[in-house]
């Protein structure tokens, strides 16, 4: 019986290539990183959910004032304070609209404490990538975790969003949302 041994240039060689495989954020298409990572960073989890007919700023799940809301994903994390209207509320707790970025959640799911919130996100060049979150909030507080997926049947792409309420008075300086 033939005994097959490796030597130490194969091994080396096998070694070298198994750690030369790309990762899956290696594999991904430069461009496509190239669109996520901000729009992650900056807060794509707050971006513009449809909001049920049903819901009105009276029926909001958190309180207006100034918020402080942080965002993380892909080792990029991102915290900013605004002033937010009641006008404004259902908007702010649903979702940051932004220029860039326009979501449609058809799965949202907002009642005691709990919120879960699927769907896709669009930038204006028709870009798309699926969005999912979920998490608990309270009237002055929210934390949603979930992710981003860029190409179909990868895996999501790790985020969070976590917000509280710093006060129900802005400083006279505040940014407004």
């Amino acid at each position: 019986m033939a005994h097959m041994m490796t030597t130490p240039k194969e091994t080396q060689a096998e070694q070298k290539a198994s750690m030369s495989r790309p990762s899956l954020i290696d594999r991904l298409p430069k461009r496509a990183l190239a669109v996520v990572a901000p729009v992650m960073a900056g807060g794509f989890m707050l971006a513009s959910p449809a909001i049920a007919p049903a819901q009105t700023a009276a029926q909001s799940e958190v309180l207006p004032g100034y918020w402080e809301y942080t965002t993380s994903a892909v080792g990029q994390r991102d915290t900013e304070q605004k002033c937010v209207r009641p006008s404004e509320i259902n908007r702010f707790f649903g979702g940051l609209s932004t220029n860039k970025w326009r979501c449609t959640y058809p799965t949202r799911a907002v009642g005691n404490g709990n919120a879960r919130f699927e769907g896709t996100c669009q930038d204006r060049k028709g870009r798309r990538i699926a969005v999912r979150l979920n998490g608990t909030y309270t009237e002055t507080s929210f934390s949603f975790r979930g992710g981003a997926q860029i190409v179909r049947g990868t895996p999501y792409i790790p985020a969070s969003i976590t917000a509280r309420r710093i006060s129900a008075q802005c400083p006279a300086n505040a940014e407004y949302f």
